[in-house]
């Protein structure tokens, strides 16, 4: 039986996202904008909650698409709201088309939201050694940057510890406890 990280739980999904997805290095501008969003959105809710939820994410975010959602108006955020799909919160939605029109923007200027994300890195992800759970920090000074230039930049819903979660989701940093199969897998992965 492979040892996982203690939040892992045994839910196929989650199990599935944990072997998978969680913390291997993203680089994908649209990939990344998602797991922005679907992080703002899990904001108390557990994450597998969001799990659940995400190909009907990917259907009502006509698959995270920026310049799509950026001109996204009342009458598509309306119909949103009248998703089952999706969380239904008005401020999660208009925080993404927010976030969407700040990403154009970033896109803009540091030629892909990729490089404008890894630079807080350095474009290496970092690779932490946490023995168990509790030592993992919810947020950490990297975060809160992150949050902050975010914010400064017009989106919504990234505080510091959705920034780090989002950080961890995106192999930004190797957050897999020491014991985990997926630890040293994840260390060996090609940044």
């Amino acid at each position: 039986m492979k040892k996982r990280c203690g939040w892992c739980g045994s839910d196929p999904l989650y199990v599935a996202y944990h072997d998978d997805e969680w913390g291997v290095p993203v680089h994908d501008d649209r990939l990344l904008f998602e797991f922005l969003v679907l992080e703002g959105a899990q904001a108390g809710l557990s994450w597998l909650t969001i799990l659940k939820k995400r190909e009907n994410y990917r259907k009502a975010f006509q698959g995270f698409a920026c310049e799509l959602i950026a001109g996204y108006t009342e009458r598509d955020i309306a119909q949103l709201l009248n998703d089952p799909g999706i969380v239904r919160n008005r401020l999660k939605i208009e925080a993404a088309i927010k976030n969407a029109k700040a990403v154009l923007k970033i896109q803009e200027e540091y030629g892909s939201l990729d490089v404008f994300l890894w630079r807080y890195v350095e474009g290496q992800p970092i690779h932490n050694a946490w023995k168990v759970l509790g030592e993992v920090p919810a947020q950490t000074q990297l975060s809160g940057q992150m949050s902050k230039d975010l914010k400064k930049r017009g989106c919504n819903f990234v505080g510091s510890t959705i920034c780090y979660a989002f950080m961890q989701a995106v192999g930004m940093v190797n957050d897999h406890t020491t014991d985990c199969f997926r630890y040293a897998e994840i260390a060996d992965l090609p940044r």
